[in-house]
Order: C-alpha cells, then structure tokens, then sequence
C-alpha cells in the first residue's frame, strides 16, 4: 500500500486525509500542536470557551455539493443542528443602527425606511444580493484542472454571478460605500470586511448567510475539527500530535518522506504540505521550489495584503447584551500600532450556550490588523508585547463600556490575542488566517495544488486556495485532496 504523510493537522489535512484512506492510501497526519484543527479551533479559559474561527460556515444549505462534501468527511450530518440566527451584522452610527437581516426582504424595507434617497443604490444591492445566492462553490473537480467544458457547466449553473461581478467586480467596499448618501450605510457597507476587497465579496458573503448556505454549525469550530477528526481516525488514519516537521527530505525531483523536529525520519511516497505555504516554502521544501506567481504575491503587500486582527474575549451578563450577534460601533479615535482606530466589533456568542456557564455569554472583540500591524507586534520584546496587549485591552473594553454602559459592572477579561498568536500556534504568515485580499484592478489569486521541480509533494491549503488541491498520478486511483 502506497503511503502518503500530512503535514499539519487541520481542516486541510484532515479533509486530504480523508480523501487518501477513500483512495486506499496509508496516511499519517503529523500536527505540530497537542490538538487537531488548526485555524478551526477553541480554547477554554475560567470556565467558558472561545471560539476562534466559524462566523458563518460556507456549504450548509442541503443537497448543495458542498454539504455533501462536508457530510463525506464528517464535519456535518444530515441531522445536525444550526445556530438559530435571523441577522448576519449589524452597525451603529451614534444612536442609529440598521441591521442586514438573513429575510433580505426585511433588510430592504428598513434601508429604504432608513434612506430614502438612497433608493435607487439600495434596490440595487438588494437584486444583486438576490442573484449572487446562487454562487456555491464547485467541489466536484479543482478549478486548477477544470477544462473548458467543466467551466461552461459552472458558468451555467451560476449566471447570475455573472451580473454581479459587471456590477461590484470591478470596484472595491470603499467605492461601493461612497455610492451611498446616508453616512450609516457607509459605515454598513464598509464594517464588515477591509474596504480594499472587491465589493462582489461583500455581496457574495451576505447571500450566502441569507440563502441559508452560511449557518453555524451548533458546538463551534473546535467540535466540527473534532468530529472530522474521529472520522478520518475510523477510516483507519493515524494521527501523530505534539510533532513539528522540520523538513521535506528530497533526493533530486522527488520527496523521500520528512524529518521531524525531533530529528526521527518518516519515510512516504507521496508528502502533502496543509501547511501555510510560505511555512512550506521558506522551511519545509525551500524557496527555490517557490514559483514567480507565488513570489511576486508574497513580495508585493501593496497589491497583495494579508490580514488578520487582535482580538478580546469577555465574559458578560447574558441578560444584558442580550439578541445582538456581531455589533459593530463607532468609537471615541485611539491609536493602536500608529493608526487611530475609529469603528470596532463585537460578537456575542449567546447563540451557544455550552460556550459559558448559566447566564454568562461570551463577547468576543475585533480590531483589524494587517501586514505593518504584524510586524510592529514581533519587534516587541516579550515583556513588551504582554504590557501592549494588555494596554490595548483596557482600551477596548472603555470602549465598549462606552458605547454599552449597562455592561459596567458585567464584564469579566477572559482572554487577548494577537496576530502574533496566529504566527506562533498555527506558523501562519503575517498572522493572517484568510487569503491574500482581493483587490480591484489585481489579479485574483490562483494557483495548483502542485510543487513544481518536486512530482511527489503536494498542497493542500485553506487560506491561500479556497478550493484546494492536489491530484496524485499517475497511480491506479486518483486521489483528490480537497481543503477548505
């Protein structure tokens, strides 16, 4: 039997673990952490749990490719249990606050009731809202090795998108913003993702939660790694923690298997990297493997920017936040990093209650954080970058008790973390736990899951290819190692 090793133990490699044991492969999935999961994890702290990844889960509408996929690898079943949730954010503006609600209908009514000048913009974010519900995404074949009839196919089942990508493709969050005239849909338009993505994002992330394709799955994301964990570990996987690689071992073109930290030797026919990939490139297989697209992406921040975020846990009173989700708010200005920070988040994670103990929910915090915003926090020293985040975390919590005085005497610290912390436990570039943001006028980002100059390893990726991955030949099963 042919055997393959994973590098790293998250939603990648665990889904390409899957595929591998279909495929009759033998697997081994090395994690360098003490659990599974990677980005998609949580962690307790005075008796509550943090939830770090899932919003909103992309694939949960039934009889949709993705859920199948998702059912296939464990993360969801045909029975399984949805957070119960009737809006996707909602922003503050002084005392006004306007919400886009999951019946797009009901946010229609109250944007026109909110501004009626701005009539014509709003029917027109509304429709194309309505067209983008069809955007699914394709998970029969990768987009790397679709042919020119699997893309007539995909362009028919989501014309619609076609619409609109003429309308918001080719302009960025902020330019659809300044087509509004109410300052309060300004600031609803650019609250929830940076305003140098292209709008169509914006609109394909509310469809997808208004469509019902974008719930949370109840548990969080550390139950769902689990529960893809227990399936890939019943097909017969093995599943190595608390072991960090050190490298790819290459002879000529091909990988004879990885070393790990502990200098012991893994042997392998085949090495798949669900790792970071600038981790892969700058540690695991070298930088001479790493090709001129994925070069100039990394050495180009201005057309090319990652982001992450430093983010607050707090524990409140259920019954005083209560019903509110993602909130965003305007603030009193404070500098972080060199910036001043005007506009903030906050989350309330009432939805679940097995994440706090009776009558207390979880409110987590969010501020932005980019590639300068990474580097400002590595080149504090260790005492330093304790006292800054715990500065910051003061400041952030007068701000929401600002905003939201009834929590004064209602709020506990849990916990603080930066993009630092994403580097640290997940090796991840710059922190950052998306993709490279797509910005108007550039390129988007694509690449294969493969490695040239090395015909036996393979990558499978979340964040730098949403769709990921790699096809092994030429051996008697094709094996598709899909990450999300």
């Amino acid at each position: 039997m042919k055997k393959i090793v994973i590098i790293g133990g998250g939603i990648a490699g665990l889904t390409a673990g899957i595929y591998a044991r279909k495929s009759g492969f033998e697997v081994d999935i090395f994690e360098k952490n003490q659990l599974a999961g990677g980005q998609c994890i949580g962690w307790n702290r005075k008796n509550h749990h943090i939830d770090n990844c899932i919003h909103w889960l992309t694939g949960t509408k039934q009889d949709t490719e993705l859920r199948n996929l998702w059912e296939e690898v464990g993360a969801l079943s045909s029975d399984t249990k949805f957070v119960e949730n009737d809006k996707f954010y909602t922003s503050y503006l002084g005392n006004q606050c306007i919400t886009l609600w999951k019946d797009v209908e009901r946010t229609k009514r109250e944007l026109l009731e909110l501004s009626p000048e701005d009539e014509q913009e709003i029917n027109t974010f509304i429709k194309h809202v309505n067209y983008a519900a069809c955007c699914e995404m394709p998970v029969k074949k990768p987009m790397d090795m679709m042919d020119l009839l699997d893309y007539i196919e995909l362009g028919k089942a989501m014309a619609d998108m076609q619409k609109v990508l003429k309308m918001y493709g080719k302009i960025n969050i902020k330019d659809m913003a300044d087509r509004f005239k109410h300052p309060l849909l300004k600031a609803l338009i650019t609250d929830y993702l940076p305003r140098e993505y292209t709008a169509s994002s914006l609109i394909v992330s509310y469809a997808t939660v208004a469509s019902g394709n974008g719930d949370v799955p109840a548990g969080g994301s550390l139950a769902m790694a689990e529960r893809i964990e227990e399936r890939f570990k019943k097909m017969g996987g093995k599943l190595y923690y608390n072991s960090a690689v050190k490298r790819v071992v290459v002879e000529g073109s091909r990988a004879l298997g990885i070393e790990l930290e502990n200098d012991e030797m893994i042997s392998a026919d085949y090495v798949i990297c669900a790792t970071d990939t600038m981790e892969m490139f700058d540690k695991l297989v070298g930088r001479k493997y790493m090709n001129k697209k994925w070069r100039s992406c990394y050495n180009d921040e201005q057309n090319y920017p990652l982001s992450s975020s430093f983010q607050i846990a707090f524990s409140i009173d259920t019954k005083i936040f209560h019903n509110m989700n993602t909130v965003f708010f305007d603030c009193e200005p404070f500098k972080m990093n060199g910036k001043m920070i005007h506009r903030m988040s906050v989350k309330s994670c009432e939805y679940e209650p097995t994440f706090a103990p009776e009558g207390k929910t979880v409110l987590q915090a969010n501020i932005i954080q980019y590639d300068d915003d990474f580097r400002l926090w590595k080149s504090f020293s260790k005492e330093e970058y304790k006292r800054k985040k715990f500065e910051l975390t003061k400041v952030v919590e007068e701000k929401i008790l600002r905003k939201f005085p009834a929590l004064i005497g209602h709020i506990d610290f849990l916990d603080c973390w930066t993009p630092a912390t994403y580097e640290r436990y997940c090796h991840s570039y710059h922190g950052a736990y998306m993709s490279f943001i797509t910005k108007k006028n550039v390129k988007s980002f694509r690449m294969k899951g493969t490695v040239k100059g090395l015909n036996n390893v393979f990558i499978a990726s979340q964040c730098y290819n949403h769709l990921v991955v790699c096809q092994l030949q030429p051996l008697p099963v094709n094996l598709r190692c899909r990450g999300f």
